[in-house]
């Protein structure tokens, strides 16, 4: 049975992210919304509260009127009671930049992260994050593998993800830390997942667990393992070369989606097109 996902994933490259902020605060019915910002994957203590704190004022700034930075740390443990209380009303989720490792090994069967999942699924809310934020939230991740080692088996290494969206790779700082091989690779091996590697600056908005449409300026690259006829990613040994056939790729800039269950690149039509077509088509 299919279940259609009421929430919506937004998901930034890294970089710049003035541009993240602003469109979230687009995506709200009020200004007084709650917002919950949380910075566990900063590893010290201090630049994590700095970091919660400069989102938190950012989105202030905005004129968003009830935001919280949520600390989850070696001295704060997930499952408090208030944690549990905030994420239960939060209307945004906002995961910053840093280890994603880190960030996952914090919350990973936490009862704040099963509330999380099941309220993107039934709710309309907002879940968000930059760099290793964006990185984490699928069911498996990327964590290591750098340049064209990581084309070499066993220098792409993977872990699991939060779960928001499952059978997709997200890779962050794409282009500007050469990480095509590493996405490449990853999806060779899982052949039924799909990589999306996001430039900094851009990100997707991922609607229904279905939809990747893209913002900002740069490109994002899609990476579909589901037609390859050869690939030798399980067989080959440690430490030699991978091989792959036929493996596709799409780029993507705004005004542009990917929908994931059909394998399907299509430009993203605005209302006014939309009803312009049904008028022709009638």
């Amino acid at each position: 049975m299919n279940i259609t996902i009421k929430g919506k994933l937004i998901a930034l490259g890294g970089g710049d992210d003035d541009g993240l902020i602003k469109l979230i605060k687009s995506q709200l019915c009020s200004l007084e919304s709650h917002i919950e910002v949380i910075a566990t994957a900063t590893p010290s203590a201090s630049d994590a509260v700095d970091s919660g704190n400069a989102y938190k004022d950012a989105f202030e700034e905005l004129g968003c009127s009830n935001v919280r930075f949520m600390r989850i740390d070696e001295e704060h443990e997930a499952d408090t009671p208030d944690n549990i209380m905030r994420i239960s009303k939060a209307n945004v989720i906002f995961f910053t930049g840093g280890d994603q490792v880190r960030l996952a090994e914090f919350l990973e069967d936490s009862r704040l992260l099963e509330i999380m999942k099941r309220r993107f699924i039934e709710e309309d809310i907002i879940i968000s994050g930059t760099s290793a934020g964006a990185a984490v939230m699928s069911d498996k991740m990327i964590y290591d593998g750098y340049g064209h080692y990581s084309l070499i088996k066993g220098e792409m290494k993977t872990t699991y993800g939060f779960g928001f969206i499952s059978n997709v790779y997200i890779d962050t700082h794409f282009a500007e830390r050469g990480r095509f091989g590493r996405l490449a690779h990853a999806v060779a091996h899982d052949c039924n997942y799909i990589g999306i590697g996001l430039s900094e600056e851009t990100g997707i908005i991922i609607k229904e667990g279905d939809q990747v449409e893209v913002f900002g300026p740069g490109v994002v690259t899609i990476i579909d393992a589901s037609n390859i006829k050869f690939s030798n990613t399980r067989k080959v040994e440690e430490n030699e070369p991978i091989a792959v056939e036929h493996l596709v790729m799409h780029l993507l800039v705004q005004g542009y989606r990917y929908c994931l269950k059909e394998h399907l690149f299509q430009p993203v039509l605005d209302e006014q097109s939309e009803e312009n077509n049904l008028s022709e088509a009638v």
